[in-house]
C-alpha cells in the first residue's frame, strides 16, 4: 500500500509541476475536476471489496440452496473481474512510479 501512496505522490507532484508551467487559462482546466486521482482509486477499491462482499453471500446462499447456480457463478465472476481490474490498475500505477523514480531531474 505504501508503494501505491508514493505513487500517487509522485503523481500529484508532476501534476503541480505541469500546472505551475502551464498558462493561467491551461490551469483552469485541470481544476474543474472535483474528484482527485486518489478519490477516484479509493472508489474502485471499495467497489471491488463490495463486489467481494456479494459473491460471498451469493455463494453462500447457492450453498443453501437458496441461490441460481448461474446468479453464483455471474458474482463470483464479477468479483474475480473487480479483482483484476485493481490488481492491473495497482500494477500500472507501481510501474509509473518507478518510471517518474528513474527520470533525470
Amino acid at each position: 500500500m505504501n508503494s501505491i501512496n508514493n505513487a500517487l505522490a509522485a503523481y500529484q507532484t508532476a501534476l503541480n509541476r505541469i500546472g505551475s508551467a502551464m498558462p493561467q487559462t491551461a490551469q483552469v482546466n485541470l481544476v474543474k475536476s472535483e474528484k482527485s486521482f486518489g478519490d477516484v482509486l479509493q472508489n474502485v477499491v471499495d467497489e471491488a471489496v463490495a463486489s467481494q462482499k456479494q459473491a460471498e453471500i451469493t455463494t453462500i446462499n447457492g450453498i443453501k440452496g437458496q441461490a441460481d447456480i448461474q446468479d453464483v457463478v455471474l458474482a463470483i465472476s464479477n468479483a474475480e473481474q473487480a479483482l483484476e481490474t485493481v490488481v492491473a490498475v495497482r500494477d500500472t500505477a507501481i510501474k509509473a512510479y518507478n518510471s517518474i523514480m528513474q527520470m533525470n531531474i
